[in-house]
């Protein structure tokens, strides 16, 4: 895993322990799962945005990604969330993580409006973070309907559904790993974007699941070996069964230890 959510784990051979690089999306072709499903790939576009015209996939690179759409420019929670989003790029940058951001604007609205949201953050945290990431323009609307985003009970002026506050959470191979959907009158918490980020980047490559309120470098931040990990490999994680009173040795936490 990344150095910031390193744990002390068997030093064996993939082979022998049960890990697994990044899976492969599978076929497309072969399965009838609505678009956006957690285990499909997000969908590639191309779009005009706040960084001119490009591609999700040409944003996202060989990176780890997020997607985020809003419901509209100029608008109180969307504003708070913009500037947050590029307060935290470092921490998304440690992760080896790219975001982009997606409303049915247009790119000239988009970019009119980056102003705003740096001077609200200078005004709030004393600093200016004006977006760098992209910010597309999905003017007709058929990204959104696509992917689910659409909330009908937010509608603007002329009555036409906007977009909801949703996240996808992709891997290098643009495989879904996450999904959440927030309505307009609910800010999204960065804190807890970054936390599902750790969880997903570490449960990526290691046969591990991680508890609730689980989180990197806290005393609570021990995790739980997955359940079909069996025999030799299991004990190679050190693991502490939870007695219960039904008997089934099913929960099994590991330590989360600190790099010597």
């Amino acid at each position: 895993p990344p150095p910031h959510l390193h744990l002390l784990l068997p030093h064996t051979s993939s082979t022998t322990t049960g890990f697994s690089p990044i899976p492969q999306p599978l076929d497309q072709d072969s399965m009838s799962a609505p678009v956006g499903t957690l285990g499909s790939k997000l969908p590639d576009f191309t779009l005009d945005s706040t960084v001119g015209k490009t591609s999700l996939y040409e944003a996202f690179g060989e990176s780890w990604g997020i997607l985020f759409s809003h419901p509209a420019d100029f608008t109180p929670i969307c504003t708070t969330e913009l500037g947050m989003a590029e307060e935290y790029l470092p921490e998304f940058t440690k992760r080896n993580t790219k975001i982009a951001g997606l409303s049915c604007n247009d790119a000239e609205s988009h970019k009119k409006w980056l102003d705003d949201i740096a001077e609200y953050t200078k005004q709030k945290r004393g600093k200016a973070f004006k977006p760098s990431y992209p910010i597309f323009a999905d003017t007709d609307r058929k990204v959104a309907h696509s992917l689910g985003m659409i909330n009908l009970e937010h509608v603007n002026a002329k009555g036409i559904p906007l977009p909801a506050r949703k996240v996808f959470f992709v891997d290098p191979n643009k495989v879904i790993k996450c999904t959440l959907c927030y309505p307009a009158s609910t800010g999204r918490n960065f804190d807890e974007i970054i936390r599902i980020l750790n969880s997903i980047q570490l449960t990526a490559n290691n046969k591990l699941a991680t508890p609730a309120n689980w989180k990197v470098g806290t005393c609570g931040g021990s995790t739980v070996l997955a359940p079909s990990v069996q025999g030799e490999t299991a004990k190679a994680y050190n693991y502490k069964t939870v007695k219960l009173p039904s008997g089934k040795e099913y929960l099994r936490i590991v330590q989360e230890q600190k790099e010597k």
